[in-house]
């Protein structure tokens, strides 16, 4: 069976994977997009941003963990609020992602969100589909689009949690920003790791973060 994954998602030294007051100007809260400057200068993450030809970048460790988190990805799972900023009923379809006309996913993207939409085609492979049905209704729609790929987690911390409180995720790579945000929202929060299974499996640190896999035993 395909694996639910959580791959390069950024928390803080004090724990921490968003910041405060997510608005269309902050899309990981203030201060949040600190956590990421580990990637933006990777090639992986240039290719995905526009530079399809990957001939810049740096590569070496970081790059590395950024790329293996699309290896063997065939669906992607997000919270609303890693759709964008707005709250409530959809006041209209203007709103498309954070990402512009082609998101990086290019993969069957399921958006978990109380308030039904049809779903959103974009440009390079990447379908919105929007779940209304729960985290259970949501893996199994990416499992079956996935078709025996890996289904990667996307977040933000709340989902991420309740995944792991459901004992649905099988490996977590945290990116370990050596930054403070002192505020927001807390990745550990209530979680117990050791007792949903999970132990290391990977640790290796560079000038830019501090890279920590667990797997689930």
């Amino acid at each position: 069976m395909s694996k639910l994954r959580i791959n390069a998602f950024s928390v803080s030294v004090d724990g921490y994977g968003a910041g405060l007051g997510q608005d269309v100007d902050n899309p990981v809260g203030i201060g949040g997009l600190a956590l990421f400057e580990w990637v933006f200068g990777t090639r992986t993450f240039q290719r995905m941003h526009g530079d399809r030809g990957g001939s810049t970048g740096s590569t070496g460790v970081d790059d590395d963990f950024a790329a293996r988190g699309f290896d063997n990805v065939g669906a992607w799972i997000l919270g609303r609020n890693m759709f964008g900023p707005i709250r409530g009923p959809w006041p209209d379809l203007a709103w498309r992602g954070w990402w512009g006309d082609d998101p990086p996913y290019h993969v069957p993207v399921f958006v978990l969100t109380h308030h039904a939409r049809a779903p959103l085609e974009m440009q390079g492979g990447t379908v919105f589909h929007f779940v209304t049905g729960g985290i259970h209704e949501a893996l199994a729609r990416a499992r079956e689009a996935a078709a025996g790929k890996d289904v990667r987690l996307g977040g933000g911390v709340a989902t991420i949690q309740q995944y792991l409180r459901a004992g649905l995720v099988d490996e977590i790579h945290l990116a370990i920003a050596p930054v403070l945000l002192g505020r927001g929202e807390h990745f550990f929060g209530d979680l117990d790791l050791p007792a949903l299974g999970f132990e290391r499996s990977e640790h290796v640190a560079t000038a830019h973060a501090t890279h920590v896999v667990f797997t689930r035993r």
